[in-house]
């Protein structure tokens, strides 16, 4: 009797600790469904909004697109912003469960915008609003997007389906 008393105890504590590990792991997925992002016209840094999908994250300016070591550090931090040109912003929209953190899924949602959506960059203190136009799934060799970006287009873009890197998912967006 007392030896399965104790198989009990023990199951229960193993299937507990589970379940907590399950929810830590995935909490940055789980928060950006039930909260609230935290913008604030007291924010002043340089960072990226996007109300609809709850999306708040610094923007890491200056990163080369094409050296991996310097992208991925910066996408673990928040929002790339590419070199020479700030109207083309990449993120990743999932990573491997045991490297998640608060920033580096800044897009999980991206894919639910629509044309009409917000957009707001702040950058130290000079705020900028933007309205979707258009979605488009590319190939990943299809990198002449880059380009099309500027001071009248901003791009956004992330890996798609999420947990791949199989296609690009690119947001078009104009200024308001």
């Amino acid at each position: 009797m007392r030896n399965r008393k104790t198989r009990h105890l023990l199951g229960n504590i193993l299937i507990l600790a589970s379940v907590f590990i399950l929810l830590f792991t995935y909490y940055p997925f789980i928060k950006l469904y039930f909260s609230s992002s935290m913008v604030s016209s007291q924010n002043t840094g340089y960072f990226i909004a996007i109300p609809k999908i709850n999306a708040y994250a610094p923007i890491i300016p200056n990163i080369n697109p094409w050296q991996k070591s310097d992208y991925l550090k910066a996408l673990s931090q928040g929002v790339a912003a590419t070199q020479g040109n700030p109207w083309f912003l990449f993120a990743h929209s999932s990573d491997l469960p045991w490297k998640i953190t608060r920033y580096n899924t800044a897009f999980l949602r991206l894919g639910e915008l629509q044309k009409g959506d917000q957009i707001i960059i702040n950058k130290y203190g000079t705020r900028y609003q933007y309205e979707v136009v258009e979605k488009r799934e590319v190939w990943p060799d299809q990198v002449q997007h880059i380009k099309e970006a500027g001071p009248n287009r901003l791009i956004l873009m992330t890996c798609t389906p999420i947990g791949t890197s199989l296609k690009r998912l690119l947001i078009f967006a104009r200024p308001l």
